[in-house]
């Protein structure tokens, strides 16, 4: 089936370039140039994807990833954040506002292809289907829920595919660099940082069931999972 990427971003020659690169490489594009006609394009089939401009005619690039989170049936889809806005700060307030990557201009055309795929890849259902049990907390890939004393827990994708990896691999201790290239993947670039932005998001989550307290910083080493507490 084709992916549908629909491309939020009001300069013409960006958006037009972007969609050519897209539809040369299999996928389907939808063109929104601002925040109403994206809000309008937001219908069932939804995008498998959102490239999203931070800076739009009508209202801001954060302001529509915080209407798709808010939203149970769109929350799900997962989003690259395009702008020219490069700093640190910019770059963390698109990642806690709930974007599961972000691409800085100007951007190669196979820098943004890489970026989609390593994010449809991570944010696609996980094929081993044995359910991880520790304590209360359940993760069951067959049906893609978390539950915590048999409570579903709301998550995104990435916090998803993480809080999977770290199930899978209970007591040991990770890297920044070692996560980033587990949940990530190996060929795109992505800051040590993004790791803290969704450890703090999973452990967000986590926190009102107490299951929290398993996601451990290790000081000098990185993150472990472990129900020693």
């Amino acid at each position: 089936m084709i992916k549908r990427i629909l491309v939020v971003e009001d300069e013409a020659p960006i958006r037009e370039m972007i969609s050519l690169v897209l539809e040369q490489h299999g996928y389907l594009a939808i063109e929104a140039l601002d925040f109403t006609t994206a809000q309008s394009l937001l219908i069932e089939p939804f995008p498998d994807l959102i490239l999203l401009d931070w800076m739009l005619p009508g209202g801001s690039g954060i302001q529509l990833l915080k209407y798709l989170k808010r939203d149970p049936l769109m929350k799900a889809i997962p989003v690259v954040m395009l702008t020219a806005r490069g700093e640190e700060e910019d770059r963390v307030q698109g990642l806690e506002s709930g974007a599961d990557d972000y691409v800085t201009k100007p951007f190669s055309p196979k820098e943004l292809l890489a970026r989609i795929k390593a994010v449809m890849r991570r944010t696609s259902p996980m094929t081993e289907h044995e359910a991880l049990v520790f304590d209360g907390l359940t993760l069951d890939p067959s049906s893609h829920r978390v539950m915590a004393d048999d409570k579903p827990l709301d998550m995104g994708p990435t916090e998803y595919k993480l809080l999977h990896f770290f199930m899978s691999h209970p007591e040991r201790v990770y890297s920044r660099e070692q996560l980033l290239n587990q949940v990530w993947g190996t060929n795109v670039y992505v800051e040590d940082r993004t790791v803290d932005v969704f450890i703090r998001r999973l452990r967000k989550t986590l926190e009102d069931s107490g299951y929290d307290k398993m996601l451990q910083t290790v000081r000098g080493s990185g993150y472990r999972f472990s129900t020693r507490f």
